[in-house]
């Protein structure tokens, strides 16, 4: 009889923990350009509900939940205050996550890493960031070497964006995180020699945005931080040369087409201090566009950066400086005409913002943490202050 107890319990505890299983990776995003709010998304096996427990400590006490049953879950939760931590657990059916924490926007001083081509890091960049305890991480582009794997996928296939989480639970799981498209995060099947019959890249990036609870059309999004005085803008800019083909990968950057006026008019009616544009095409390029008038828009703001190339690099030009950054940095140079500063190492960025005295600092570092290159950068000429 206690041997049939024993056995009963074993295959209880087994199943358990089988089920705990169910819940399979947890990220942070933001899905409005509201910094007062976050979503906590996560995948399971099968269809569920989605329930957030969280608060100020692991004592949770308040809920957050949605009854439609899902496999890829979102749920916004607010922050209803700055400083400290949060903590959150997730709850799908009868499964629920351990308890994860992440730190709520600061006061006085605000970090953002910035990393690119995650697809192609050879080195564990992940630990790099955590180091710095950001506050908040961007991506900019080809976060996968591909959507497929020698094989064709749907478009609608978030297998890749799933493992790359996975490589780095801790990070995702306590830093929000806001991505922006390259070529490779849509490539659905291989490239080839020459454009094929059918489409390469899924332009509208259907897995990016089911997987990724973003701002505004995904594909492009502007953020906030209003205590710091800065906006992100994300375009969607990446092998423009192969645009009008089945290479294409992203949006037209024509004046017609669904960017140059969204950014023309978003910059124009951008007061914040801090104004940073980031794409995954080479500089030099994006500059050029429509007679240089994509130059002339992006030097209204503070910076620009990019994930093109896998090199560290800044370049000053009329005025505004451009950044070249890749966690994969040992790739084919390719120096902006205008380079001030190159190096080819495995690197990422970190902004530091100030309020007092407003400033911005941005520091391109090697995967060690040491400085490559440092700039600080003074507000806008007539923002807001």
């Amino acid at each position: 009889m206690k041997k049939s107890l024993f056995f009963g319990a074993a295959v209880l505890l087994l199943g358990l923990t089988a089920r705990g299983e169910d819940i399979q990776r947890i990220w942070l995003t933001h899905r409005t350009n509201d910094p007062s709010k976050i979503v906590v998304n996560w995948q399971t096996t099968e269809p569920a509900n989605s329930i957030v427990e969280y608060g100020d400590t692991d004592a949770l006490g308040q809920t957050a939940r949605q009854e439609e049953a899902v496999a890829l879950h979102h749920v916004e939760i607010p922050l209803a205050h700055r400083d400290g931590s949060y903590h959150y657990r997730v709850r799908s059916g009868s499964n629920a996550s351990a308890v994860h924490a992440f730190q709520g926007y600061p006061s006085n001083e605000l970090r953002v890493a910035v990393v690119a081509d995650t697809g192609y890091g050879k080195s564990p960049w992940g630990e790099a960031v955590q180091r710095e305890k950001p506050h908040l991480l961007i991506s900019a582009g080809d976060h996968v070497p591909a959507l497929h794997k020698a094989q064709p996928v749907a478009p609608t296939d978030t297998t890749a964006f799933g493992e790359l989480v996975d490589r780095y639970r801790e990070l995702f799981s306590s830093t929000p995180w806001m991505p922006l498209l390259g070529n490779h995060d849509r490539e659905m099947s291989s490239r080839g020699p020459k454009p094929p019959p059918e489409p390469v890249y899924d332009v509208e990036a259907t897995a990016f945005r089911a997987f990724f609870a973003l701002p505004g059309d995904q594909w492009k999004w502007h953020f906030d931080v209003p205590e710091f005085g800065v906006r992100f803008i994300a375009l969607d800019f990446s092998h423009l040369s192969d645009q009008g083909s089945t290479w294409q990968t992203c949006h037209s950057p024509k004046r017609a087409g669904p960017q140059f006026g969204w950014y023309r008019d978003l910059m124009a009616a951008s007061q914040q201090p801090f104004v940073l544009t980031f794409d995954n095409e080479r500089n030099a390029t994006v500059r050029s566009q429509e007679g240089g008038e994509w130059g002339r828009m992006m030097a209204q703001g503070s910076l620009t950066i990019t994930g093109f190339g896998y090199f560290a690099e800044r370049a000053e030009v009329d005025g505004i400086t451009y950044y070249n950054t890749s966690v994969g940095g040992n790739g084919t140079p390719y120096p902006d005409p205008k380079s001030a500063v190159f190096k080819s190492e495995d690197n990422y960025i970190l902004l530091t913002f100030r309020r007092e005295p407003r400033e911005l600092r941005v520091d391109l570092k090697d995967l060690r943490g040491e400085v490559l290159d440092s700039k600080t950068f003074a507000p806008r000429v007539g923002a807001a202050p």
